[in-house]
């Protein structure tokens, strides 16, 4: 089967189920393959309750089924769990806002590594997987609460970078970061009068080149 068919079958699949079943598991482990997300994943209204009558007749019980939450971001979700599975790590997955999943559990600190290297490769092996299985919103990966400190170490870093690309008179190239974390730099710097920022590099190299602006002042020294 080509890819673009593929594709195409996948955007035909229902975001919402209606079925007759005789087992509510089965038709929820149905749908999560068709889908492929968890089963835990997956909402269940009951329409109509099943009877039976004197044992001989039965009238199965009809269902609606849908994903509990955006597609895109419980399939990651789900081959985020596998990843983890294989890892045998003790983490557990909460759906944010946002296209975030928040880790937590007694191996999250394993999963942020030092300096949140492991949680920045696990989110680009993510997303790498995520495209391959067709076109999917970016999703971005936090552990309890780390992001946020991690935007204040990098606005702290930028402020700082920018101090000694001035000093220097020469451009600052800082660590390999991802689209999210560079975002963050380019806007800690938007303002500053005296630097400019530019992106240099392919992912997963890709970094941040703080350049002191030319000035009157510089041109003299």
């Amino acid at each position: 089967m080509s890819l673009e068919k593929e594709r195409e079958e996948e955007m035909s699949v229902p975001e919402s189920l209606i079925v007759e079943t005789d087992s509510l598991e089965n038709a929820i482990g149905e749908a999560a393959r068709m889908w492929n997300v968890r089963p835990e994943d997956v909402d269940v209204q009951v329409l109509e309750e099943g009877k039976r009558f004197l044992g001989l007749f039965s009238r199965k019980t009809r269902v609606q089924l849908t994903p509990a939450g955006n597609l895109d971001l419980l399939r990651s979700k789900c081959i985020l769990s596998d990843i983890l599975d294989r890892m045998e790590m003790n983490v557990g997955i909460e759906v944010g806002e946002e296209g975030v999943l928040n880790l937590t559990g007694l191996d999250a600190g394993i999963i942020i590594g030092k300096y949140g290297e492991t949680l920045k490769a696990l989110e680009y092996l993510l997303n790498l997987v995520s495209r391959e299985n067709g076109p999917s919103r970016p999703i971005r990966l936090d552990s309890d609460g780390y992001r946020e400190r991690r935007e204040q170490n990098l606005q702290r870093v930028a402020v700082s970078s920018a101090r000694e690309a001035i000093r220097r008179h020469r451009p600052v190239t800082m660590e390999p970061m991802t689209s999210w974390e560079r975002r963050i730099v380019h806007i800690a710097l938007k303002a500053h009068p005296e630097v400019e920022t530019r992106s240099v590099g392919d992912e997963p190299q890709r970094r941040v080149v703080i350049w002191p602006r030319v000035t009157g002042r510089s041109r003299k020294n």
